[in-house]
């Protein structure tokens, strides 16, 4: 996708990635990333929580008007604790992290950043994953990945 940005009188094309992975690719690049196991926290129950909360977009964002946060990339973290997007009022940066590091395709910062929260919080910090992965069987969200 191609948008344009306005600085003083020129515009300048500017390429936007983001991509909507397949749930073997998520797999494969979060297990290389550390996910699997982490605070015993099995692979399939972080297919199943960016199932529920991105549907695997990077680039997924969700604005809450109740309190002004937006949820960002594929696990949805929140800007009124987790990262800094410059908008967000009272926000805390449990991250370290700026908001539009969590869109980036290589997962690196959003990884980091949802270890951060289950260190802190656990996996039930994520409404999708109570939802949606806890208490249920979670197999399907790993067959045919070949891990």
């Amino acid at each position: 996708m191609k948008v344009l940005f306005l600085l003083g009188f020129l515009f300048f094309p500017m390429t936007v990635h983001g991509v909507r992975m397949s749930r073997c690719a998520f797999a494969r690049r979060i297990r290389d990333l550390g996910l699997n196991g982490y605070r015993r926290i099995s692979l399939a129950n972080w297919v199943c929580l960016a199932r529920w909360e991105s549907n695997f977009n990077t680039t997924a964002t969700n604005y809450n008007a109740w309190d002004r946060s937006t949820d960002y990339g594929i696990f949805q973290i929140n800007s009124r604790y987790w990262c800094d997007d410059d908008k967000t009022p009272h926000a805390t940066n449990g991250c370290g992290v700026r908001c539009s590091q969590l869109l980036e395709d290589n997962l690196v910062k959003a990884v980091e950043c949802a270890k951060q929260i289950v260190r802190q919080q656990g996996i039930r910090a994520w409404v999708g994953w109570k939802n949606h992965c806890d208490g249920h069987r979670l197999s399907r969200y790993l067959h045919g990945c070949r891990l």
